[in-house]
C-alpha cells in the first residue's frame, strides 16, 4: 500500500461559488489512480493513499481540480506522519479549551521571521499564536469573527499557499489516516 496523506483544499464551498461536491471530488481522485480516497465534511478535507511526495500530490490535485471543476484551488498536503507530528506538538493544548476555536494553518513553506513577528503582534489577549515550521497554531477564545490575527491568517497576505483547519478537523483527519 502506498502512503497515507491528507489533502487540504483552500476556500471551497464557502459560498455560492467554487462549489465542489465531495462525491465528485472522491470520484475524480479515485479515477486519477489514488487509493482509499475519503473526505471529511464539505470544506475540502481528503485522506488518500499515494506514492507521490506531498508537493507533487499538491500540484497533481490542483491540476485535476482545475481541469474538472473549472477553477483554481490551492492545495496543501501532509503525510500521515507529518500530520501526527502537528498533533503531537500541540503547543497550545494547555490553553485551547474549545477545539473549534483552535486553528492550525498549514503552509506550503515556512514564513520569514518578520512575517511571523507581525502575526504574533496581531494576537490580542487572550488569543495565543505559535509558529512551528510550516504550521501556525492560533487560539481564538472569543472566536474568529472580530480577530485581527485571524484576518491576517485567513487572508492572502501570508505570501505562501496556506489553509486552516480547526483542531477537531485536524485530529479527525489523523484518525482517518490511521484507518485502513
Amino acid at each position: 500500500m502506498s502512503g497515507r496523506q491528507v489533502v487540504l483544499l483552500r476556500g471551497i464551498n464557502l459560498g455560492p461559488n467554487r462549489r465542489v461536491a465531495m462525491p465528485a471530488l472522491r470520484e475524480l481522485l479515485t479515477g486519477a489512480g489514488f487509493e482509499q480516497v475519503r473526505t471529511y465534511v464539505q470544506s475540502g478535507n481528503v485522506v488518500l493513499s499515494s506514492e507521490l511526495a506531498p508537493d507533487e500530490l499538491e500540484r497533481e490535485c490542483e491540476r485535476l481540480i482545475s481541469a474538472e471543476f473549472g477553477f483554481d484551488v490551492d492545495v496543501v498536503a501532509r503525510t500521515r506522519d507529518q500530520l501526527a507530528e502537528v498533533v503531537a506538538r500541540n503547543p497550545l493544548g494547555d490553553v485551547a479549551e474549545n477545539p473549534k476555536r483552535y486553528q492550525v494553518s498549514f503552509l506550503a513553506d515556512e514564513l520569514d521571521p518578520d512575517r511571523v513577528e507581525a502575526l504574533a503582534a496581531a494576537a490580542v489577549e487572550p488569543e495565543r499564536f505559535v509558529a512551528l515550521g510550516r504550521e501556525l497554531y492560533a487560539w481564538h477564545p472569543a472566536g474568529v469573527a472580530r480577530s485581527r490575527l485571524w484576518a491576517k491568517l485567513a487572508g492572502a497576505g501570508l505570501g505562501v499557499k496556506a489553509t486552516a483547519r480547526n483542531w477537531t478537523t485536524v485530529t479527525t483527519l489523523l484518525a482517518m489516516a490511521d484507518e485502513v
